[in-house]
């Protein structure tokens, strides 16, 4: 009952009495009815505590009692803002004013009649506090003193120390086993074979971790290397089949995450995905419709139809795994009491092997039990638990709330016990807040901090002065996120969280609390609130992102209290003049294509957080006023209009990052000095950058400029691009909080300058410096005289040095002497060309990437030396002189999972021919083995890799044989072995039977291949076959019929390959592909699994077979073959239960004698049709007017039509039609058949010269209306 308001009031009344207690009422002349108002608030605020700990329900009148102690509190809140409105209205008059040199004050409004008002209103609340105050006292309630919230470990918890106790998220105690079991069901091949697109479902109630558990299945390695696109949609309510294939589309390719129609968003993922197998988790689903369940599997089938394909959905709906499940489900369990013991222990204890008395374990344990097996329920107790004393622990344990009957709301009840907890009422309010929000939207950070802001929750405590409203934030944020009600965490390649989300029954708890009326936000994706609606002055935020909103009108100027606009992704070009009359606006996000930027905005004194696209020119005099600033956009820097460097002279509140750009348009010393970057103590992140491509005659300005822009010592990130001067500035090698460097395109600098001491460098990127020759003492910061003992980057893991072509030489330390590079775990060397020395002690180097060296075997020696034993991935690409690498380096490097070469044309081997070891080699991890591009590699030893799961082999015109010796095991792990454009390599090795786990069997551009030698008895993994462009391949193997997983075989241009029969693999293929092949007959009769078909470029192909059997058949394709002068039977006449699943069919062109086209049957589920003719054509197929389902027609090569019929008009669900190279054609259907065409929304015409001409005359009334034309 009352308790869900306390929170609300309390928070509003603090702030309330802040802003009460504020100086600038000395003006006015009644802080006499100020000192009142404060007095009182207090007052209330303590009576609130008091009944805060009263929880038990007093009544409908303590009800409304604390209803209209709200109401008093934020007319309150509005009346001060008002007041501070209008102080800040004139400041900024009064500026206006002396900028112009005339200081007019008979022109500032006259202040006797406001002060009069607000006075009264003053008074007025004043009154209704007292005898709220009075009533309090006959409920009971008593001012409770305050106890400072900040005292609390929730106070600690800020950027920089949460990662300290925040445990790592993808260890998942006690569900090893069915990750386990769910990657081997999806990954399985046999699931292949049985269902065109595989469903997996995890079903259980609310907190079991069924997220938590999908996002480790989804990052399983196993999965990764399975499936070649990855998506993840969070579906929850309401289930729409266009938001979710939006959501697919943006996993895929999310520069197109904008697309809004089904069509073009299929479209799409029909390319991306085009004969991928694919994963798509759908998490969070509750939707039990059927229909709306088809609609979406559909659009799935015909986006993708690959077998092996597989959704995995999270659901609580026992409904929805038996609608959709065609592997066996998860039922997800309850955890052990054990396994609640240990999450709750990971997370209450800070350091993880600190030791636990037996008394508290003996509770924790206790607590354990009452999770009853939930996970979520163990996180939240777990972050309650944390530094707490026993007899608080044992306060849980005794709580009443685990005898509650329903487990939902007892889990419910257990998030209130947490949320209770927290100790602010501005934490609790902003935590409310979150509930306007959808459940499992996205929340951006920063974004939900500034809105917090705007709603006046972040005002910081008494003792925390030099805590800012964002910072506040930040820690109220870490806060709710280390309690468990913020999950799903996205972080940046900084480590900064981005975004996140509630868990759903969370959402259900920020729902349960919310109940203040006060909100004070429009959100909206339509029109513009009118100054009418309710609320509508009282505004805070007003967020119209993404909204069809055109422009703004004049009375948003009256929104005196608004601190928060959001109008991006609008259409709106300009703003209004009374913009600048948002006084109090905090946040203002603008829209990208602004035709003129708001000059009106200097005015927003009280700005702090300004989003504007970098292309737009920013007026001259508008950055340098808005002095409150603490975040803003690149800066560019103007030639002679626009900002100048000296307007961020002021902008010392800034936070986090700054960039600055076009800094050649700086003149001098004296005006660079102007930036005053050494004041701006609060940046993270800085970059500098000059215009590339430029004369290098300004190297001194850009010297002085930057030496000038020192920052402040607390910078943490900077890049500098651009620069033109021949030595870096000295604060460089003195800034001791840098963490990260990128210096590019310093095409000057012969030399970095000293890095080698900077105690806090974690990765350093050099790039596109031309003039770099060496990297030695300097670069390092070691002195061989005095330096003893010393560790040089020692922080450093990750070191990329890239296009440095005139680097020659990168000095080796003394060892002896030095410690350099303990940390490193990335380095990565890309065309330095002239590179001759490396260092060769990287005592953790786990990834080496060296791209582009024209004597590479000399640093690769170096770098790979016998002291190296961490490496887990080799890259090596483009390396001149590279023969093999260096002696041992398997033996050494025990971990080496993924090794790749590629276009080294001096490699003769991977390793040398003498070198020993084997035995060490059966034992190294390689499971990925990548070449490509070696001209002289003539033969890939048996090097025993029995962990190997992965073998590519390209364009290696000298290999001869790859052995796989069975009595060295051969290869039991390779799963995938793919070899093309070795023409020398004349046979495969016999030892394939012993590859047990093989699944994809790829050979390619191979001319001397004659056999595929796959034994008798099959390869029981193998799913998917393709040979490619093989001239002497004659037969196919004998033993392809036994290979009882097979469902893809694709043959491409294997002319000798003169029959193929398929009637082997009748039981399991669903994919056959036979294209460019002499073949005179297929055998097709018993492919009754069929689902796609595609025969292309068969020039002695007379007859296609029966297709009558191929009821599964979605996707068939008969193309280009010459001799063909009728189409199979299934296909030439009616068979109504004959391709009731086909989607796609491409036909044509055949015999070109033929003087009309083979008649085909009407198929009316049909969704997309090419049709391809040849010369003697005068007329399209007459069944394609009946095709009513056909979304998508191609036109093509029918050089004899001169006109499109009127029966096109039938085709009402056409949305894309293209017409191709028909030469002769002039005329489109009549302008009704044409506009009957109601969903035609792209029309795409080419190659046909006649009908081009005329689309800009005669035919454009006929097609004027289509919203997309390209001609």
């Amino acid at each position: 009952m009352a308790e869900f308001l306390t929170f609300a009031a309390q928070e509003m009344l603090t702030k309330v009495a802040s802003l009460a207690t504020q100086e600038f009422t000395l003006l006015w002349g009644f802080k006499g009815e100020l000192a009142n108002l404060r007095e009182s608030l207090l007052f209330l605020e303590a009576v609130l505590r008091d009944a805060e700990q009263k929880r038990q329900d007093q009544g409908e009148a303590v009800k409304l009692w604390l209803e209209k102690l709200e109401d008093i509190a934020h007319l309150a809140d509005d009346v001060l803002d008002d007041y501070g409105y209008e102080l800040l209205r004139r400041k900024v008059e009064l500026r206006n004013q002396m900028k112009k040199k005339v200081q007019n004050f008979f022109s500032l409004s006259n202040p006797i009649f406001f002060r009069a008002k607000m006075a009264h209103k003053i008074q007025k609340i004043n009154t209704s506090l007292e005898d709220l105050g009075k009533r309090a006292s006959g409920f009971g309630f008593v001012a409770r003193p305050s106890i400072d919230a900040t005292s609390s470990y929730d106070r600690r918890i800020d950027r920089e120390t949460y990662s300290e106790f925040k445990k790592d998220e993808s260890n998942i105690i006690g569900r090893k086993d069915v990750v386990e079991d769910i990657v081997k069901a999806l990954t399985n091949s046999n699931n292949s074979q049985e269902n065109d697109l595989s469903v997996l479902v995890i079903v259980g109630m609310g907190g079991l971790g069924k997220t938590t558990l999908a996002k480790s299945i989804y990052h399983d390695d196993k999965i990764k290397q399975h499936f070649q696109e990855k998506m993840w949609v969070c579906v929850s309510i309401p289930f729409e089949v266009n938001s979710i294939l939006r959501g697919i589309l943006e996993s895929v390719k999310p520069e197109h995450a904008a697309v809004q129609t089904r069509d073009a968003i299929c479209r799409i993922l029909k390319k991306e995905l085009k004969g991928k197998k694919y994963l798509l988790v759908l998490d969070d689903v509750w939707n039990e419709d059927a229909q709306k369940w088809e609609e979406l599997i559909s659009c799935l089938v015909n986006v993708n139809n690959t077998q092996g394909s597989s959704i995995l959905i999270t659901t609580r709906s026992d409904k929805v795994a038996k609608m959709l499940e065609t592997l066996p489900r998860c039922n997800l369990e309850k955890l052990s009491d054990d396994e609640c013991w240990l999450i709750l222990k990971d997370i209450a204890i800070l350091v993880s092997s600190a030791s636990i008395a037996g008394d508290q374990e003996k509770i924790g344990r206790e607590i354990a039990k009452k999770c009853r097996g939930v996970p979520l329920v163990a996180k939240v107790l777990g972050n309650m638990m944390r530094s707490k004393r026993c007899d608080e622990w044992q306060s849980i344990v005794d709580n009443g709330i685990w005898d509650l009957p329903e487990e939902e709301t007892r889990i419910l009840t257990i998030l209130k016990l947490s949320f209770d907890e927290l100790k602010s009422p501005s934490l609790k309010q902003c935590f409310a807040y979150c509930s306007m929000f959808i459940k499992d939207f996205e929340f951006e950070k920063y974004d939900l901090i500034q809105l917090w802001m705007a709603q006046g929750w972040l005002h910081p405590s008494p003792n925390q002065n030099n805590l800012e409203m964002e910072d506040k934030g930040n820690e109220y944020f870490n806060i709710l996120l280390h309690n468990s009600f913020f999950q799903n965490v996205k972080r940046d390649h900084h480590g900064d969280i981005i975004t996140c989300q509630m868990h759903d029954l969370v959402h259900d708890l920020a729902e349960r609390v919310s109940k203040s009326k006060y909100l004070r936000s429009a959100f909206s994706n339509g029109a513009v609130l009118s100054d009418n609606s309710p609320g509508f002055k009282a505004l805070r935020i007003l967020k119209l992102h993404n909204a069809d909103v055109q422009e703004l009108p004049d009375s948003i100027g009256k929104l005196r209290h608004l601190r928060y606009l959001n109008v991006m992704y609008t259409k709106i070009k300009a703003f209004p003049k009374s913009l600048g009359q948002l006084y109090n606006l905090q946040t203002f996000k603008m829209p990208s294509y602004l035709q003129e930027f708001p000059k009106q905005i200097a005015n927003l004194i009280n700005l702090r957080h300004i989003y504007f696209d970098e292309t737009v020119e920013v007026p001259a005099g508008v950055l340098g006023r808005l002095t409150n600033l603490r975040s803003l956009p690149p800066v560019k820097i103007g030639k002679e209009t626009g900002t100048g460097i000296g307007e961020l002279g002021g902008l010392n509140h800034l936070k986090d990052h700054l960039s600055i750009r076009n800094l050649e348009h700086v003149r001098d010393k004296e005006e660079a000095e102007k930036a005053n970057l050494v004041e701006k103590k609060h940046l993270r992140k800085l970059y500098l950058g000059w215009t590339l491509r430029r004369p290098s005659n300004g190297a001194y300005s850009d010297e002085v400029v930057l030496e000038v822009l020192r920052p402040h010592s607390n910078l943490e990130f900077l890049w500098i691009s651009g620069f033109m001067g021949v030595k870096f500035p000295s604060w460089l090698s003195l800034s001791n909080n840098l963490k990260e460097i990128g210096l590019s395109n310093c095409n000057q600098c012969e030399g970095v300058t000293v890095l080698g001491h900077l105690p806090n460098l974690v990765r350093l990127d050099l790039s596109w410096m031309q003039n770099l020759r060496c990297l030695g003492n300097e670069f390092y910061g070691y002195d061989p005289v005095s330096d003893d003992t010393k560790v040089l980057f020692p922080a450093l893991k990750t070191l990329d040095i890239g296009w440095a072509e005139n680097l020659i030489e990168w000095m080796e330390m003394p060892t002896e002497r030095v410690t350099v590079f303990p940390c490193l775990e990335n380095l990565g060397l890309s065309f330095c060309d002239q590179l001759r020395s490396a260092p060769s002690h990287f005592p953790s180097l786990k990834s080496l990437r060296i791209i582009g060296m024209n004597n590479g075997g000399i640093p690769i020696a170096s770098i790979l030396s016998n002291s190296l034993t961490t490496l887990t991935s080799l890259h090596i690409s483009i390396v001149k002189g590279l023969a093999c690498l260096p002696e041992r380096l398997l033996e050494n490097n025990q971990n080496l999972s993924c090794l790749c070469i590629s276009y080294c044309e001096e490699l003769t081997c991977i390793a040398p021919p003498h070198s020993q070891g084997y035995e060490h080699c059966r034992r190294a991890s390689l499971q990925e083995l990548r070449i490509s591009g070696c001209p002289k590699l003539r033969c890939l030893r048996d090097y025993g890799l029995l962990s190997l799961e992965m073998l590519e082999i390209r364009d290696c015109s000298s290999l001869e044989s790859i052995p796989i010796i069975p009595e060295h095991g051969g290869l039991p792990s390779l799963r995938l072995l793919r070899i093309e454009e070795c023409p020398q390599l004349s046979s495969l090795p016999d030892g394939l039977q012993y590859c047990t786990s093989l699944q994809f069997l790829l050979i390619g551009s191979c001319p001397k291949i004659t056999s595929i030698p796959i034994p008798s008895e099959g390869l029981l993994s193998l799913a998917r076959l393709w040979l490619r462009q093989c001239p002497e391949l004659s037969s196919l193997p004998s033993g392809l019929g036994c290979c009882a997983s097979l469902v893809d075989l694709s043959i491409t241009e294997c002319p000798k390959l003169t029959s193929i029969p398929i009637d082997t693999l009748s039981t399991t293929l669903r994919q056959l592909t036979i294209q460019g092949c002499q073949s005179t007959q297929i055998d097709l009769q018993f492919c009754a699994s069929l689902g796609e078909l595609r025969i292309t470029g068969c020039p002695n192909l007379e007859a296609v077979p029966s297709l009558d059997k191929l009821t599964s058949l979605r996707e068939l394709t008969i193309y280009d073959c010459s001799r063909l002068t009728c189409l199979p039977s299934g296909l030439a006449m009616a068979s109504p239960h004959v391709f009731t699943r086909l989607k796609e069919l491409t036909l044509g062109p055949f015999w070109n004698e033929l003087d009309s086209f083979p008649a085909f049957q009407v198929l009316p589920q049909l969704e997309e049709l090419s049709i391809y003719g040849w010369p003697k054509l005068k007329s399209l197929p007459e069944q394609i007017q009946h095709l009513m389902s056909l979304t998508h027609l191609w036109i093509q090569d029918f050089e004899g039509v001169e006109a499109i019929p009127d029966w096109l008009g039938n085709l009402a669900s056409l949305h894309w039609l293209v017409i191709c190279r028909c030469e002769n054609l002039m005329y489109l259907p009549s302008v009704q058949a044409m506009h009957r065409l109601t969903k035609l929304d792209s029309l795409y015409i080419t190659e046909s010269p006649l009908l081009s001409e005329r689309c800009s005359g005669p035919e454009w009334p006929k097609i004027s209306h289509i919203p997309n034309v390209q001609v």
